[in-house]
């Protein structure tokens, strides 16, 4: 490890001694990290290095961009460090307690705490506990795919129902455009009532944004898991009882779309739309009895 060659020291800031966090370099030449020099000047009147006290000519100090990618990359190299060696016997991890679900070293598993539990080499165990995962995970894909069914086939009827309306209104103006003005209102009042029950059904379509999200979900606990399972064996294992957990689904099935329930009832508004109108019109057609006759006939004629 590279950065190692640099101890913790020469990477701690002089004011908190922590190693340096977004460290900003003075004209001095010293670096501070950012939040401590703002803090230490807020404490000041003028603008100085805590370490020299020399003046600041910049209200604004830059990032020390080489010092930060250091520190972060040494940070990270002693973290990973962290994750293969037991820090109880500075020893390398090798061995799986299958008891106890931990990676152990060879010192531990001799120790009383370990010495009679089944240990197993940790690439043998990762292989075994990922093909555990693999069973759990199948359940969840399978899952998965039900869900983007189910929703596929919610989203083919929403689209369906936008036919119906956009048919169902194109007949409807059809037969409206062969009346008069007071045939046009009539129009306006029955495609005002088909795009009431489009919109009732549109309503009840809302479910598909709630399986979207479920399909989010889903599709980022496979990921995470996944990607776990993409980590090197002591890491996965020492993930694994989190990682398990994950797998166990709580989501219920999706429910399928009942058949007829969604689409527009276009018969009702089609269906002897034209006697319909046509009786209503009686009621406004002021004539004697033998011309009502004739002229009704001849309105009922038009309409055929």
């Amino acid at each position: 490890m590279a950065s190692m060659s640099v101890s913790a020291v020469d990477l701690s800031c002089p004011v908190c001694f922590e190693i340096f966090k977004h460290p900003v370099l003075l004209t001095c030449t010293h670096s501070i990290c950012k939040g401590c020099l703002k803090r230490f000047w807020e404490t000041k009147e003028a603008r100085e290095c805590p370490v020299c006290r020399a003046k600041s000519s910049e209200k604004h100090p830059p990032l020390n961009l080489h010092l930060k990618n250091l520190c972060e990359r040494f940070s990270k190299e002693r973290e990973d460090q962290k994750n293969v060696i037991c820090t109880r016997h500075q020893s390398e991890f090798r061995l799986f307690c299958e008891n106890d679900e931990q990676v152990v070293c060879l010192v531990c598993r001799d120790s009383k705490l370990h010495n009679k539990h089944n240990c197993n080499p940790i690439d043998e165990a990762a292989n075994e506990h990922k093909e555990i995962l693999k069973t759990a995970l199948k359940p969840l894909q399978d899952k998965l795919e039900r869900f983007k069914y189910v929703k596929l086939t919610y989203e083919e009827t929403a689209q369906y129902i936008k036919f119906q309306l956009q048919k169902a209104e194109k007949q409807i103006k059809e037969e409206f455009e062969k009346l008069h003005q007071f045939l046009r209102d009539e129009e306006a009042a029955r495609i005002a009532v088909l795009r009431e029950e489009e919109e009732q059904k549109s309503e009840m379509m809302e479910k598909i944004e709630k399986m979207s999200r479920d399909i989010s979900s889903l599709s980022d606990t496979i990921k995470a898991i996944e990607e776990e399972m993409k980590a090197d064996d002591v890491t996965f294992l020492q993930n694994y009882k989190v990682t398990v957990k994950k797998a166990q689904c709580t989501l219920q099935d999706p429910q399928r779309l009942p058949q007829g329930a969604m689409t527009i009832n276009v018969a009702k508004h089609l269906d002897n739309l034209k006697f319909r109108v046509w009786e209503k019109m009686q009621e406004i057609v002021q004539y004697s009895p033998e011309t009502r006759k004739k002229k009704c006939f001849g309105i009922f004629d038009f309409f055929t």
